[in-house]
């Protein structure tokens, strides 16, 4: 049983019992953890990114280790929406923890059309990956322009019934003018941060390690700059954000509450411990009550530097 210490409320009639909820993409819907631990334990489970129609993802290889954190290139990989909610959801469902789902396209058109296709599915919310390039003729990501993520979350948020976060990419300039064009289009919250990009060779035999040759850091190494830019966003929008980014220990779990996260999302721990996630939730538990304080006393009280 959830300590009541830990209850987060996100939105309007949506409360998790604790901030501890899985990545997107790391975690399935949450079958294959609920064979090592748990996972009824969550605050919440979110999704692998679910498309329109399936995707067989990128070649191989997809992961290569890094120090202090791992590279991928998956692809997006998946069996499409309507094999996910007759296949997955369903059995998803039956964990306990409400069910985040990820929503991902190659268009403006695909983002409105999955966003009607899965309205009463039986999702608490919705996460939008906005890391998808944009086929139709732009260069830019989604979420890279603000102007083209207003026009996208708006047109998603009009349609939605469910909660709409919205979760964005670190590959950018100043991530804040994205985060507050997501806000002013109607987005409900945010999840920061997408992975970075990057590469690792293989010098010998003259190619990258990854099938794609670039692929998405995440991992500890990545901790900081997720951290920085959930701080800076926090500053700027009043909406809830879900931290992510290399976060493995409770200690962790308190820097992003206090940097301004209302929840988090464990990923790449996951890789590294398929239990780590659900112990995660009695450890927060443990650390705020020797403080004697509720995850509620901790939410976005970082004091900012003296620079007088």
């Amino acid at each position: 049983m959830a300590s009541a210490r830990l209850a987060t409320p996100l939105t309007p009639g949506l409360t998790l019992a604790n901030p501890i909820l899985s990545a997107s993409g790391t975690f399935g819907a949450g079958l294959e953890g609920s064979r090592f631990s748990d996972v009824s334990k969550l605050g919440a489970l979110v999704t692998k990114t679910v498309t329109p129609r399936p995707r067989a993802g990128n070649p191989p290889p997809r992961i290569v280790e890094t120090p202090c954190g791992m590279l991928n290139s998956i692809g997006l990989e998946n069996p499409g929406v309507e094999a996910f909610l007759r296949d997955s959801l369903p059995l998803a469902l039956e964990l306990g923890p409400p069910i985040i789902l990820n929503i991902g396209g190659e268009s403006f058109d695909e983002f409105v059309a999955i966003t009607e296709r899965v309205q009463g599915c039986g999702a608490a919310a919705l996460e939008v990956n906005l890391s998808c390039p944009n086929v139709q003729g732009g260069a830019l990501p989604f979420s890279t322009d603000a102007q083209a993520c207003h026009d996208v979350v708006s047109a998603i948020a009009v349609r939605s019934d469910l909660p709409v976060f919205v979760k964005l990419s670190p590959n950018v300039t100043r991530i804040e003018d994205i985060a507050v064009a997501a806000e002013a289009a109607g987005a409900d919250g945010l999840t920061l941060i997408n992975t970075l990009l990057g590469m690792t060779v293989d010098w010998r035999r003259r190619r990258p390690h990854l099938g794609m040759g670039a692929g998405g850091l995440s991992g500890p190494a990545i901790r900081p700059v997720a951290l920085y830019m959930v701080h800076r966003v926090a500053t700027r929008v009043s909406i809830p954000i879900l931290g992510v980014g290399g976060i493995a220990t409770a200690d962790d779990v308190c820097q992003f509450l206090v940097a301004g996260a209302r929840a988090v999302q464990i990923g790449t721990t996951n890789f590294v411990d398929p239990t780590a996630i659900t112990r995660m939730v009695d450890e927060i538990d443990e650390l705020l009550a020797s403080e004697g304080v509720d995850v509620a006393d901790v939410w976005n009280t970082l004091e900012r530097p003296d620079t007088a």
